[in-house]
């Protein structure tokens, strides 16, 4: 067990704690992986089978590298671990049983393009307006609907979702999911939700399934428990139940996800579900400065509902944090390029520029090409979203399953066989009166009456023809030799061969990276001891690819620049943090408590990738929606003691741009009860104290240009942002907050006024 010897006293606790039910808080930099990668080297070390351990976790990628990391500590034991994320894990669990759900073992597994091509379809049959009924906006809502377990039918009655639905003027999105749901099954299909619920329908209906894989999973493992849904807290309580051995780990600090149905409540409730549950808590930074770890406790600390723990490092203490206010987002653009480029001595790769929204990073991304400034935008088009490499797998996944609508109408074009658009959708119209699939219509035209010119009916079945050929060998070639076929038959590498473009060229190059993948997945699961794989494995393994599995192959050194939920899991030595103004981060939809909570979370995990440096700015004016606009800064700001701070007062040259009045400032939310930590001490305190400068003084009478002549209520020094203001009463335009600087006011003489 040499391997405990590498834990502190915390995470041994945590690691050798193995029966019952356990709950790890890991706070930033803790060690997170570590601990759980060596709790399941150490179960398979007291003897625990392999096959015994379910690890969940949240991308494909976390999940390798705990595998790689295990295989290092206890052998090839560990290739046998049932770990993955929860899409990938309950694919596999399905399918051995999916006639019991009313599918058929080689069903599809739809991901968001398509199914927002058949939303759009159905949109579009239903005579629906597709500015209204944009697909990603309704499938948004039915996943929603889904991972809080409702389907369709409730949809129907639930009367605050149907309000919704209203507010956003579509009346008949229950009607949507209906037909949705509907289209689905009968493509033998089902999406990425699809996958979790029904897993649970398989062990409600089936408690002879049920009761087999609670009995096969004796120790269930969940990393990043608070990023979890409804759906998936029920799965993990329902294959832990009776014995529960379950172990889950997650930092409630850094739940962020709840636009994409995570509920901080899981992990929040943990003890209450489970009252025998032990609590471990992982409070020590190995990653960032003393003052970066300060720095990030004393703004959550603010939060009131969280699992208390106060994280610490022992690392130096490193600088303060610094925190730059700029004219405007041009000038903070530029800020930030001109810091980079003077650090450049450290590799761009030790920097990362985090934003709030993905509309900040176009001045970002011009400033730092101006001074050649290599960067990338964290989050781009990943490989297997590729067109080409779509169209390629859409053959495979037609080949396999003749219901896949979506997979027909994506490949039937390509390459041009003289099968048009309205050919399809007389196809499509046929199908769904005769209640069958595309392709059996092509297959026999005549039976159901399809009106099209006898030389179209030959088109038709000779497709039909060419991918039932490929259904019968999917069954008996490997899925690397059984691709190279399908790709050679079918004319796609004829006709990516032709095109001498250079868009051309890439398009061939990346379908021949396609063959290299499959042929590593073959190699790799023949070590395995697994000597036939079909094709349909690996298309299960590359219709779960989440958005975090990014492909960052290229070596060249770049500056990182991705918004602050893309950071989630990476550190860098130095981190920009941008934009830091009200309506902004928080954002201007964060209204509810809980929703501001959320926004300081996501400040927190930006805070906390930082390894030695972490630069704050804010833009006192920027650009958003068509106009300029003065910004408050951040209320987070006031949320953070400012001995971890150093305030940068150099003025930056502002360009000549109008201005308009400013917001007063908003204040910081009051500090928690239980917080151990004043607010007496934030950066931006008292800044904003009545102090009356020498020019200017209450009850004067003044004149604008704009809003005409008005009082002085009184007059603001801002040491922050070197920007005094005045707040004054108009006759006729109210009470407003200006810049002195940009006022542009004129004393009225007592006799005038």
């Amino acid at each position: 067990m040499d391997f405990l010897d590498q834990l502190n006293a915390s995470q041994r606790d945590a690691v050798t704690y193995t029966e019952g039910a356990s709950l790890i808080v890991a706070g930033a930099g803790s060690g997170k992986t570590r601990v759980l990668t060596y709790r399941i080297a150490y179960l398979l070390q007291q003897g625990v089978p392999a096959n015994r351990i379910m690890a969940l976790t949240f991308t494909n990628k976390a999940a390798r590298e705990m595998k790689e990391r295990i295989q290092k500590l206890v052998g090839e034991e560990a290739r046998y671990l049932m770990m993955g994320t929860f899409h990938s894990t309950c694919t596999r669990l399905i399918r051995p049983y999916a006639d019991i759900l009313g599918y058929t073992r080689d069903f599809s597994i739809y991901d968001t393009t398509d199914s927002k091509s058949v939303i759009k379809a159905i949109c579009k049959e239903q005579g629906l307006d597709e500015k209204i009924y944009k697909p990603a906006a309704v499938l948004s809502r039915i996943s929603m609907a889904k991972n809080s377990g409702i389907g369709p039918r409730d949809y129907g009655l639930n009367q605050q979702l149907l309000r919704e639905d209203r507010e956003m003027r579509m009346y008949d999105l229950s009607t949507v999911y209906s037909l949705y749901e509907a289209r689905l099954k009968a493509a033998n299909a089902m999406d990425f939700d699809d996958l979790l619920i029904n897993m649970l329908r398989l062990m409600e209906i089936s408690p002879e399934v049920k009761q087999k894989y609670q009995q096969q999973f004796q120790y269930i493992l969940v990393d990043e428990y608070q990023d979890t849904n409804y759906i998936q807290f029920k799965l993990v309580e329902r294959l832990a139940a009776p014995q529960n051995n379950i172990c889950v780990v997650g930092d409630d600090a850094q739940s962020i996800y709840s636009f994409r149905g995570a509920d901080i409540r899981n992990i929040l409730n943990f003890r209450q579900v489970y009252p025998q549950a032990k609590l471990f808590k992982l409070e020590q930074n190995y990653r960032s400065t003393q003052n970066i770890v300060n720095a990030a406790n004393a703004l959550i600390h603010k939060n009131q509902h969280q699992i208390e723990k106060t994280v610490f490092s022992e690392k130096e203490e490193g600088q303060p944090l610094s925190l730059q206010p700029y004219m405007d987002d041009r000038t903070e653009a530029l800020g930030v390029a001109t810091k980079i480029q003077r650090m450049r001595h450290k590799g761009y790769d030790s920097f990362a520029v985090l934003y709030r929204t993905n509309a900040q990073s176009r001045v970002i991304e011009g400033e730092l090409r101006k001074l050649n400034i290599p960067y990338r935008i964290y989050g781009g088009t990943s490989f297997y979203q590729r067109k080409e490499i779509k169209d390629a797998l859409g053959y495979l996944r037609l080949a396999v399953n003749a219901r896949d609508n979506e997979a027909l109408l994506r490949i039937v074009g390509f390459p041009g066989r003289g099968i048009g658009d309205t050919t399809m959708r007389k196809v499509a119209e046929n199908a769904i009166e005769h209640h069958r699939c595309y392709l059996d219509v092509m297959r026999s035209p005549d039976e159901t009456g399809l009106e099209v010119g006898a030389a179209v009916k030959k088109k038709l079945q000779t497709f039909a023809q060419m991918i039932d050929g490929f259904h019968d060998l999917s069954e008996t070639m490997d899925a690397y030799a059984f691709t190279e076929h399908v790709l050679k038959m079918s004319g796609v590498m004829t006709a990516l061969s032709i095109d001498r473009t250079q868009e051309g060229i890439d398009r061939a190059q990346n379908v021949q990276e396609l063959l290299n993948a499959i042929r590593e997945f073959v190699e790799q699961r023949a070590n395995e001891g697994i000597d036939y794989t079909p094709i349909t494995d690996f298309l299960s393994e590359v219709s779960l690819q989440t958005d975090q599995d990014e492909n960052l192959a290229d070596t060249t050194e770049r500056v990182t620049l991705m918004t602050v939920h893309a950071a989630k899991g990476l550190e860098f030595p130095v981190v920009f943090i941008v934009g830091l103004e009200e309506n902004l981060f928080p954002s201007q939809f964060a209204i509810k408590p809980q929703e501001i909570e959320e926004e300081r979370r996501l400040l927190y995990v930006a805070i906390t990738r930082a390894m030695e440096q972490c630069h704050l700015s804010f833009a006192r004016q920027r650009f958003r929606n068509g106009t300029f606009s003065f910004n408050s800064y951040s209320r987070f700001l006031n949320d953070i003691d400012k001995r971890f701070f150093e305030i940068e007062k150099k003025r930056e040259p502002a360009p000549s741009l109008p201005r308009i009045p400013s917001l007063p400032r908003i204040p910081s939310t009051p500090t928690s009860p239980k917080s151990p930590i004043s607010n007496n001490h934030s950066p931006l305190a008292n800044n904003h104290s009545p102090i009356l400068s020498s020019e200017w003084k209450p009850d004067d009478r003044i004149s604008h240009r704009v809003f005409g002549v008005g009082t002085v209520v009184r007059v603001y020094r801002d040491e922050v942002t070197e920007n005094d203001k005045i707040e004054i009463r108009f006759d006729t335009q109210g009470t407003k907050t200006l810049l002195l600087t940009h006022a542009k006011l004129e004393k009225i003489s007592p006799d005038f006024a």
